[in-house]
């Protein structure tokens, strides 16, 4: 049990979970739910590499500033377990994306993105370019579940995609902002600082929640949106993250149902 949860904190949960179920439903719109759940799973498994990897490449950060909340800190997880566990789910990763209904073509477009990922852990997080995976992943994400169909997917969608990514990473960086710095780390969020990430996560949920209501409009939706959007970059530290949230899943909403209705069905 203990290893388990280790494993379940080490991917990043929330964000992890988000991603696979957002999958999930935007596949259901191309596919019946069986297929559609094969993806997610082959979603979920990139992901896990992702977040592993991630932990690995920054024990000795979190072990300097005592984030007890890290599993591989905190003692639920071992280094050699992680590793065993990244060797596990990299072959299981490449064989459910690419034989699964993804086919050739559309996982090799979302293990792609998995790669920029594993990359942004270990050199574009201390770089000026550190928003570029964060972009191109999620365009990757969901161009493959819509290339793997043999449609061309819509430049809403795609930009749409890039943009919430970014404005996680900005929003992620936050909390930690002060600490990377101490230890050197450079991503833009910290050469720009607090003030300016927080005003760049605004900009961009606001841009996205605009993109996404164009496409189908939403009023009720909008409003809430944009109020949450505009919120990230005055709230007060501790709230800013629930703003994101509620501006992401608004966002999230309008996605599906602009998916459900620009893109339409197809059942395989």
């Amino acid at each position: 049990m203990k290893l388990l949860l280790g494993l379940i904190k080490a991917c990043h949960f929330g964000p992890t979970f988000t991603v696979t179920l957002t999958s999930y439903l935007l596949a259901t719109n191309l596919w019946w739910e069986g297929p559609a759940f094969i993806i997610a799973i082959g979603i979920l498994l990139g992901q896990l590499l992702v977040g592993y990897t991630n932990d690995l490449y920054d024990l000795a950060d979190d072990l300097k500033h005592n984030r007890s909340s890290k599993p591989l800190v905190s003692g639920l997880i071992t280094s050699n377990q992680l590793k065993t566990a990244i060797k596990v789910v990299t072959p299981l990763a490449v064989s459910v994306n690419i034989f699964g209904p993804l086919g050739v073509k559309g996982g090799l477009i979302y293990l792609l993105g998995v790669g920029i990922g594993i990359c942004y852990n270990f050199y574009f997080k201390s770089t000026p370019l550190s928003p570029l995976p964060y972009a191109l992943a999620f365009a990757a994400l969901v161009s493959s579940i819509v290339i793997a169909t043999n449609r061309t997917p819509p430049l809403w969608l795609i930009a749409s995609a890039s943009l919430l990514g970014v404005a996680a990473h900005f929003a992620n960086v936050l909390k930690d902002l002060d600490q990377d710095l101490s230890s050197g780390i450079k991503g833009l969020p910290q050469l720009i600082g607090k003030k300016y990430s927080r005003v760049v996560v605004s900009a961009l949920l606001i841009i996205t929640t605009l993109i996404l209501n164009n496409v189908n409009p939403n009023s009720p939706l909008l409003v809430i949106g944009l109020i949450a959007a505009i919120t990230t970059s005055v709230a007060p530290d501790k709230l800013i993250f629930k703003a994101v949230m509620i501006t992401a899943v608004i966002d999230l909403i309008l996605l599906l149902s602009a998916a459900n209705s620009q893109i339409g069905s197809l059942v395989i």
